[in-house]
């Protein structure tokens, strides 16, 4: 029988027409296999996404200190903190205690590295902080935040100010450490 007449026999019983429990198989086994190995690059992707939202987020903080100091030219810091499992940062002015409601999250799923963090470390609140003068330099405070996955801490973002006169700058996790540290 050729391929038309068989089409023409089959159109008319094709309320009985569907997939065998074989092809099923084969497809939902083919979609399987794909999405294990779609998987870890979405998971890298959506982490590493994460890791870099939260480091800009730091940096444009620490630029809004700089710029609040310089037009209201007072002392102004950005704050840092871990409170729980939550990074959080606040801008406020020098010697004042800002209210709690006024610290803004970072993403849930990221933690502020102790290890890796350089900034000046308030003794008795465990803050980390970095001041900015009149004009927008660091009060001397020079150093780093680094930020890193809650879950496996693997990668790593961190955010600089690197000079006295208020250079900020943003780096990513190195392979090899430089002065026992791998974001640099």
């Amino acid at each position: 029988m050729n391929l038309v007449a068989r089409f023409q026999r089959s159109r008319g019983r094709s309320h009985l027409d569907g997939f065998t429990l074989l092809e099923v198989l084969l497809v939902t086994i083919s979609l399987g296999i794909l999405a294990a190995i779609a998987l870890p690059s979405w998971l890298s992707l959506v982490e590493n996404t994460r890791l870099n939202n939260a480091q800009n987020e730091i940096y444009m903080a620490m630029r809004q200190a700089q710029r609040k100091a310089k037009q209201r030219k007072s002392t102004y810091q950005v704050s840092f903190r871990q409170n729980d499992t939550i990074a959080q940062w606040v801008i406020h002015k020098k010697d004042t205690v800002p209210p709690e409601s006024t610290w803004n999250n970072l993403d849930p799923t990221i933690q502020i590295d102790a290890d890796e963090t350089t900034l000046y470390q308030n003794n008795t609140t465990g803050d980390w902080r970095v001041q900015f003068n009149h004009k927008g330099h660091t009060n001397g405070q020079l150093g780093r935040i680094t930020v890193s996955p809650i879950k496996n801490g693997g990668k790593k973002r961190c955010v600089f100010a690197s000079t006295l006169l208020g250079a900020l700058r943003k780096a990513r996790e190195n392979p090899k450490p430089k002065n026992g540290r791998y974001c640099y």
